[in-house]
């Protein structure tokens, strides 16, 4: 009899050894993510700047160079690719932006939604697949001195993601673009390259400490 009890309690040991070698705690997953963005920018040859270097190029990234500048407060990793025609957002105001995008997830390295060319997304609200590239992505911004918030009013970005925030990752080059209407031969939308960490993403991404890629353009809504 005891030596089932001594077998019966060896091998409930071993399921909670198990079990406990097995679960992720959210450091672990922090640091397979910054594994991860480690990954893509050298199978990617990114050449990662500092603020100082950003600031003395005139808060541009050289793209020849494939620069990117990392920004301490957010994590966030940005190449301007174009600053953009118009001005900046003003402030005290808010503004409808209109986004073409690509999002890529960095862990997988699989394109989760993109609307930046002829792409198949199916929609469950309109329970149909849709060509995104027949859709901009809609959203509110508001600007408060140097902090910026915003949310979505339409697009693939709601459909995917089942919610109007807008990812911080975002937010963050309004301070160094342009939101301008092309008008005039020559004039450009603003357009930005980012890695963003989950905590500056999306809310799938912040629940599941997923850190993503994204090309951005921004234009301002009539």
């Amino acid at each position: 009899m005891k030596r089932f009890v001594y077998f019966g309690l060896m091998l409930l040991m071993a399921v909670v050894y198990t079990g406990c070698s097995s679960y992720e705690t959210y450091g672990d997953k922090k640091e397979q993510e910054q594994d991860a963005i480690s990954r893509f920018i050298s199978a990617h040859g990114i050449q990662v700047i500092d603020e100082g270097q950003f600031v003395a190029q005139g808060e541009t990234t050289d793209t020849a160079q494939n620069q990117f500048v990392r920004l301490s407060r957010t994590g966030v990793y940005m190449q301007i690719v174009r600053k953009g025609c118009g001005s900046p957002l003003e402030d005290k105001k808010r503004t409808d932006v209109l986004c073409r995008f690509l999002e890529q997830n960095i862990q997988t390295d699989s394109i989760l939604i993109r609307n930046d060319q002829k792409a198949q997304l199916y929609s469950s609200s309109m329970g149909q697949y849709v060509d995104t590239s027949q859709y901009y992505d809609k959203m509110s911004v508001y600007r408060s001195g140097t902090t910026f918030t915003a949310s979505f009013i339409s697009g693939m970005m709601t459909m995917f993601h089942s919610s109007t925030s807008v990812p911080s990752g975002w937010l963050v080059p309004f301070s160094y673009i342009n939101v301008g209407r092309p008008e005039n031969v020559g004039d450009e939308t603003a357009k930005v390259r980012l890695i963003v960490p989950h905590s500056q993403g999306t809310v799938d991404a912040t629940s599941s400490v997923i850190p993503c890629y994204y090309e951005i353009t921004y234009e301002r809504a009539k």
